[in-house]
């Protein structure tokens, strides 16, 4: 009899790769094209016009003079947290020079942060490259154009770690942890949100039939922290925080011209959002980890005081919702992606951010236009002059006030430079000084008009706009009131 003839199994089919991996042929190359064509807005222009920056940056400048002992009345303290990115220019600055070293820390910024988002869209959704130009509006939006980088570095490096610890295992719980740190030596309430999300996450996925009962107490929580910080210290909340709450906002950089791409925008999050709803079931959206996440995020944009004096400072933590609707809007992007997008949509996608990046380009040629300006206008006072600038262009963005800051580097003192005085950062006014407004209510005064001359700030310098849109410098006498003119540079729809 003959044995049965023994076949050998088939080795199984190989899987078919997942839909994300089929999307992004390429590999690294894709990553590197999209990471070049992502900065191009740190290089289009002469320099980047981004608000804070300019202190940052004069502040780096500020440290090399108490190096070297040049800045009397002024040290450097140590400091965990909203100090990163000013490390990183600092150590820039002192490598590569001032122009160099802002180019660089930005960039580094900004792929910190898209990647951070995009790796937490897809690791909550899926890897959707089709919304990689909405996140580039929402990363050179109004927190980037605010200067706000501290904060902006730290929400990136959370997003990185929320990508991690989405789907918890120990090793990405654990690799998760040291981007928290790092992100909190940044700024530290981008941290504070990422771990209140894991804490939500955490009761959520171990109480799946409490989920509604959780959402309403994390709510109540948010509440009572209102008060409680209301009882305690200086706040203000306003129902105008209702509009942070899309995270579309962000796409209103300047002027009004910019609600085109905020409304554009919050179309796309409609029709995509509808979009998820259908496929997914509305039990299923709405009773996702990723929904309920933002809906109590969007309670804290909406419901906690958008301005906060903490303790120990001399300088409010300020716009407190308008930085957290960045986070709302990557959310929103992690929502929408779940669908996918069709061919019409990831044309209109890109459409609209073509329109932003066109005006945004065209904005800060006009800047730029004004620093050069102010640089002309600062070769005619004498050397390591103090000087202030009252130019105000009523703009949603601080756009004018740190841009003779930048300018003032080894040429004057920005004397309403309001870093040292606020006490928020690593450079503090701890003695007499000449070369900085003592308190940071005379910086604020200074820069936004009602600040009387005083005899120890003489001889003082003011930068001013005059009738016909150019700059005017002037010698200002004790007592002589700094006010505020207007600039009216950029281009508005008609």
């Amino acid at each position: 009899m003959k044995s049965a003839r023994r076949t050998k199994p088939r080795p199984a089919a190989p899987a078919a790769p997942p839909e994300e991996s089929r999307q992004a042929p390429g590999g690294w190359k894709r990553y590197a094209l999209a990471s070049a064509a992502l900065l191009v807005p740190c290089f289009w222009q002469a320099r980047i016009q981004a608000g804070d920056l300019g202190s940052h940056i004069y502040n780096a400048w500020l440290a090399e003079l108490i190096h070297q002992g040049r800045a009397p009345g002024l040290s450097i303290v140590p400091q965990t947290t909203n100090v990163l990115f000013d490390l990183l220019l600092s150590a820039l600055f002192r490598t590569v020079g001032s122009a160099a070293a802002q180019r660089i820390a930005v960039s580094l910024a900004v792929l910190v942060f898209v990647w951070g988002a995009f790796a937490f869209v897809a690791a909550t959704a899926r890897r959707e490259w089709a919304l990689l130009p909405a996140i580039a509006m929402l990363a050179y939006g109004w927190v980037f154009h605010m200067g706000f980088f501290d904060f902006y570095l730290s929400l990136g490096l959370c997003f990185w770690a929320l990508a991690l610890a989405w789907n918890p295992a120990p090793r990405r719980l654990l690799a998760a942890v040291p981007l928290l740190l790092v992100a909190y030596v940044a700024q530290a309430l981008p941290v504070a949100w990422a771990c209140a999300v894991l804490a939500f996450l955490w009761l959520a996925r171990r109480l799946p039939a409490k989920r509604a009962q959780l959402m309403v107490t994390a709510v109540l929580a948010i509440c009572a922290l209102h008060i409680a910080l209301s009882a305690t210290m200086m706040t203000r909340w306003t129902y105008w925080q209702i509009k942070r709450v899309a995270g579309v906002d962000q796409a209103w950089v300047y002027d009004d011209k910019y609600w085109v791409a905020a409304a554009g925008l919050l179309l796309v999050w409609v029709v995509l959002g509808a979009e998820s709803v259908r496929r997914s079931g509305a039990r299923r959206f709405f009773g996702g980890d990723l929904f309920q996440v933002f809906a109590v995020t969007a309670a804290g944009v909406l419901l906690l005081p958008t301005w906060v004096w903490l303790p120990g400072y001399h300088h409010a933590l300020v716009f407190i919702s308008e930085r957290m609707s960045l986070t709302m809007g990557v959310l929103g992007a992690a929502l929408v992606a779940a669908a996918g997008t069709r061919r019409w949509q990831r044309w209109a996608i890109g459409l609209l951010a073509a329109v932003f990046f066109i005006f945004l380009y065209v904005d800060e040629r006009a800047l730029n236009g004004f620093e050069d300006q102010t640089r002309n206008a600062v070769a005619q006072l004498p050397p390591m002059a103090r000087v202030v600038s009252n130019a105000d262009a009523d703009l949603r963005i601080n756009a004018l006030t740190h841009i003779i800051d930048r300018v003032c580097i080894g040429r004057c003192y920005s004397y309403a430079n309001y870093e040292p005085s606020s006490g928020a950062f690593r450079i503090r006014v701890t003695g007499p000084t000449s070369i900085i407004a003592p308190t940071d209510m005379d910086s604020s005064r200074m820069q936004n008009g009602g600040y009387a001359v005083k005899e120890r700030d003489l001889p003082l310098y003011r930068i001013s706009v005059a009738p016909d849109g150019s700059l005017a410098v002037e010698s200002m006498p004790a007592g002589e009131l700094i006010g505020v003119t207007q600039w009216h540079g950029l281009w508005e729809l008609p």
